[in-house]
Formats: C-alpha cells, structure tokens, sequence
C-alpha cells in the first residue's frame, strides 16, 4: 500500500520558478499590515505567501547592487551563490556529524584547502562571521599559548572586546595615530601573557595595522575580516608578513561576496589549535570543533563562486573596486570644497566637506546607500566603501557635485 507523501518537502519546479520571477520584478509598495499581529490560524499557501512577501522582502530591502551602492561592507552576491544556497536550503545538511553532511564536511575542507596558503596558515575552518572567526581564534590562543590579556587597537572591531569579556581575560585599548593605525610605541613592554590583534582593514577607515609587530606577543591574531581578501590580488604586499601570525580572521561575506552569515579562521599550527577547541560527545562520532554545534554547508556557495572565478576572477572585483575608491578620492583631494581623511589603502574612502554646513546637505541629499558616516575623535566623516563591483563610480561622482551646486 502506497502512502501519501507531503508534497511541501518535495521539488516543485513551477513554485521555485515563480519564485525567481518575483526576484526580477520592480515593487514600489508594500503593505507589512497584511501580516497581522498574530500567527495565522491556517496557512495561505506557499505560492500566495510567496506573492505577499515579496513586496516586503524584496521590495523594502536595500539594494547592495545598486550602481550607487557604496556605503557599507556589505556586497551584491553573484547568482551561483544563490542557486548553491537553493541547495544548501532543500538539503540541510548538519557538518557536526558526518553522516548528515558526508561531501559538504569535505568541501569545507577543500576550501580551506585552496585558501589557507595565501595566508600562510595550515589550516582551519568556516564561522558564520568574523565576530566568531575572532573569538575562536582568541579561545585557541587562551589554550596554546595561556594568554591572560588581549591587547588591540582603539580602533578594533567590538568583537575583539566582547571575546576578551566572553573568554576572562583582560582587555587593553591602545591608542591611535591619525590615520588609524596602532601606535607602535604605546604597547605594553611586556607581552609574554597576551593575544595582540592587529587589525588588517579597520571598520572606519580601512586603516592596516603594522604586521612587523607579530611576534612581539605570545599569540598574535589578524582581524583580516575586510582586508584579508587582498592576499589574493596584486595588492598582496599590502598584507606582507601575515603569513608568521598564529591565526587570522576572514570574512568572506564581505570581499569574497558570499551570503550571510560566511567567514573564516585559520591557524598556522592548525593541529595544535583545532585540538584545543574540540570536543567530543556521547552522541558525536567526531570531535566537535570550535564554537558551533549544529552549522551548515556554508562553504558551498563560497567554493562554487572560487571554481566559477579562480582565483584571477575574484581579484578581478576586488581590484576593480579598489580602482573605484581611488578614483573617489582623487576627485574629493582635487576638490577644494572637500577634504579627504587618507587616501585609501582597503578601498575605504572617508572625508569631508570644508564647509561644516554641509555635512548634513550631503548625507541627506546623496543617494540611499551610497554613504555611511562614522565618527573619528569628536569630528564626523562621510564614509564610502568599494564593496560593490557593478557600482557607477562616475554616477557618484556626478552627484556628489550635484548637491555641491556644481551642473
């Protein structure tokens, strides 16, 4: 006797189909209401839900592909990423047990494979995010090395702070120079107990740490969660030395334009490492590692746009954004009227008008998206960041004269 089987777990060409259709369309009204306040008694069907969400997830969501579209760290994502993330979602596959994620467990391991030697590091895993990366490789070097202090920047991403606070050890702040950087000189002369992080590609102003400092710690950690993917273009050198770090932190839902949440860590005595943050289970045939649990195949995607790329593909994007920040920022320093905090190293483009005034005309007349702001001392800046390959660096430009009162 045959049985019935739930057609809402089975492949239904016609409804993805549809689905991918919604993608391609224009919505310029959506009504959140319709939702209510309450959850629904019964369901509306999964080709109506469809058509009612896609006004609000779609039509209200931010645009990161816009060609004005230059404000955050947050990239367009290319397509076989999501075709391979429509994957990662009909399987669902768990990488804590091998029998639930056989090849995905592999292919993590083949990416970390391709990836690792450009850092110098032997090997290491994904996080779903830099903020874990960071705490995970904090946590390896409170139990390889017996760190008791963490030592970084002023200018630090907060996980850094937060996983000092999560993991017990002390937390010190140093100072920085003008354009962002660590000051050498203001370090503890003594840090035989401590992680130093040095930040490759700080959050405000893309500002890179001095890696000749490694080693002058019992651990030495790189937040390379922005700038890391240099390593993989003509800008290499920018990172030179990041290959004698004992762990370094990348995200690649930011230059490597995965989907959220992607990231990951590496150790350069990987073994060493990985021992230290695994655990085992009654219920596990193989040592748990690191801070997740349940995770899943996140390095599909992120393998699928490397063999779609190579390695020349991706420093293609890369380096045509960092072509466009440079390009930015030769326009603001030629412009009397602006004033440019640095010049570019990580495709971060912070400044200024002259005019106090017009601080607040610029921020609300440039498009949505185009600009963010961050604040440096007491002082307020207008912020663009060159994550975005399709955006229109000349559009841009033509508008920020625009609201300047040039035609």
């Amino acid at each position: 006797m045959s049985r019935e089987l739930d057609q809402e777990f089975m492949l239904d060409r016609e409804a993805l189909a549809h689905a991918v259709a919604l993608m391609g369309q224009t919505f310029t009204a959506s009504d959140f209401a319709k939702l209510g306040t309450t959850l629904p008694e019964s369901g509306i069907g999964s080709i109506e839900t469809l058509d009612q969400l896609a006004p609000i997830v779609l039509g209200r969501a931010a645009r990161l592909d816009a060609p004005t579209a230059f404000a955050h760290k947050d990239p367009p994502t290319p397509w076989v990423t999501w075709a391979t993330t429509l994957w990662n979602a009909s399987l669902n596959q768990n990488l804590l047990h091998p029998a639930t994620a056989p090849v995905a467990r592999e292919l993590e391991e083949k990416v970390i494979e391709w990836l690792a030697p450009y850092f110098g590091m032997s090997g290491g895993h994904m996080t779903p995010g830099s903020s874990a990366a960071n705490l995970t490789a904090l946590w390896a070097a409170r139990e390889c090395a017996d760190i008791s202090e963490v030592i970084a920047s002023e200018a630090a991403h907060l996980s850094i702070k937060k996983s000092a606070h999560i993991l017990g050890l002390r937390f010190t702040a140093v100072p920085v120079d003008d354009a962002g950087v660590i000051r050498e000189e203001a370090l503890p002369t003594d840090m035989h107990k401590a992680a130093l992080v040095l930040t490759s590609g700080s959050t405000s102003v893309g500002a890179l740490d001095p890696l000749t400092l490694i080693g002058r710690a019992a651990w030495t950690h790189v937040d390379a969660a922005w700038g890391g993917p240099l390593r993989l273009t003509r800008y290499a050198d920018r990172l030179a030395g990041i290959e004698h770090a004992d762990s370094v932190a990348v995200s690649s839902h930011k230059w490597l334009f995965q989907p959220k949440e992607s990231a990951l860590v590496f150790f350069r005595d990987s073994l060493k490492a990985t021992e230290a943050i695994s655990f085992g289970g009654a219920y596990l045939t193989e040592p748990n590692v690191g801070l997740l649990g349940s995770h899943g195949a996140t390095a599909v995607p992120l393998l699928a746009m490397l063999l779609s790329w190579g390695r020349a593909g991706v420093a293609q994007r890369i380096e045509h954004c960092m072509m466009m920040a440079q390009k930015l920022a030769d326009f603001i320093r030629g412009d009397d009227r602006l004033e440019l905090f640095a010049m570019p190293t990580t495709g971060l483009v912070v400044w200024r008008a002259r005019d106090p005034r017009m601080f607040e005309r610029l921020l609300s007349e440039l498009p949505i998206g185009m600009t963010s702001t961050v604040t440096i001392g007491q002082r307020k800046w207008l912020r663009n960041t060159a994550a975005n390959p399709n955006a229109d660096i000349e559009l841009m430009i033509h508008t920020i004269k625009k609201v300047l009162g040039e035609s």
